[in-house]
């Protein structure tokens, strides 16, 4: 008899009998729905503000996550003229070599080994929270597109990560989420790859998900996320600037894209992970926008990496809202960066 090398634990529930069990209230749904129509908005070029996907690398513990996002919400209220927030709650985030820590779908807690089913749970109730307690509807990185559709009622934003890009499943179900799926640049920094990625995203397909044969209608919200490269030195590289964005919007018009858009991720290999540099290069890319017309009406925002606390903790320690995994900004810088680039978008 054939047999796979694994052992098959338990099977878990489906999607939709997690949403059953664990429904959204109608409150929530029509906040979604007008949390989508906005962002679509700003997708299309109809509504000028600029979306800052913001929050910590991993959304490794629920309470200060939500005390993070709860503090986004108050500076939301001073600036929604100027900038629309969707927290990240990066509920798939690994560690960078894949190894231990794969994010609160795996391990609810940190501390305690791996429990999916507790996990799938978990991230529900803490997106739920979120958009019950504070009015958002957030983003999370579609790392396991199998996986989607146990939040699929409550997201309002997805990144397929620079590793995903290239992979046909991740690009097949970006073009049937139905909100904005940001496609990352590769880690190698090859933008044909990442356009490709887009067009497939925008395109419609058959294709076989969760053991059914569906079709996707192609999403004409899907777009780029510039996050930098790594050569093959291992030496990291900017591609935020000015020369890079036109590049861009130049290959948007080539392949003819829908809704040509780029979030430009402020860290990763465009900081080298040096995380107080996500300051000056929103503030870069935001004077940048102000000498092009083309690349003001190609940037649509920013992915910033931010917490409570500055920079990552080690593996053993146990620090209320500080990243375990990548650096991330702290609480007082992140506000008044919030504040300062409202003044900054124009």
């Amino acid at each position: 008899m054939e047999k796979m090398d694994m052992i098959f634990y338990r099977k878990l529930p489906t999607p939709k009998e997690i949403k059953e069990e664990f429904p959204v209230s109608e409150e929530v749904e029509a906040l979604k729905e007008r949390r989508d129509e906005v962002i679509k908005a700003i997708f299309e070029g109809r509504d000028p503000r600029m979306l800052l996907v913001i929050g910590p690398c991993s959304a490794d513990h629920e309470d200060p996550v939500i005390d993070y996002i709860s503090r986004l919400r108050r500076v939301q209220d001073k600036v929604q003229d100027r900038i629309v927030i969707v927290p990240r709650i990066y509920t798939n985030k690994p560690r960078t070599v894949g190894t231990g820590y794969k994010g609160m779908l795996h391990q609810p807690d940190p501390d305690k080994p791996a429990d999916m089913l507790e996990g799938i749970i978990a991230i529900r109730r803490l997106h739920a929270r979120a958009a019950n307690e504070t009015g958002f509807t957030c983003a999370d990185e579609m790392l396991y597109p199998e996986n989607h559709r146990y939040l699929s009622d409550l997201l309002s934003y997805v990144a397929v990560g620079a590793r995903s890009s290239e992979d046909q499943q991740h690009r097949l179900t970006a073009s049937g989420v139905g909100i904005p799926a940001g496609m990352k640049n590769p880690t190698g920094g090859d933008l044909t790859v990442m356009m490709n990625s887009i067009a497939a995203a925008q395109s419609s397909h058959m294709f076989l998900y969760r053991g059914w044969e569906v079709k996707s209608p192609g999403n004409p919200l899907a777009h780029a996320i510039m996050r930098g490269y790594v050569d093959k030195y291992g030496r990291n590289h900017p591609n935020y600037h000015y020369e890079e964005l036109h590049l861009v919007a130049g290959m948007f018009a080539e392949k003819g894209l829908k809704n040509p858009s780029v979030i430009v991720d402020t860290n990763h290999s465009n900081s080298g992970k040096q995380y107080l540099e996500q300051i000056r290069i929103a503030k870069d890319v935001c004077y940048s926008r102000r000498q092009s017309g083309d690349i003001k009406r190609l940037v649509k925002g920013f992915m910033i990496e931010s917490y409570i606390e500055d920079g990552r903790q080690g593996e053993h320690d146990h620090i209320y809202g500080k990243s375990i995994t990548d650096p991330c900004l702290g609480w007082e810088k992140t506000e008044k960066l919030i504040m300062d680039l409202a003044e900054q978008w124009v």
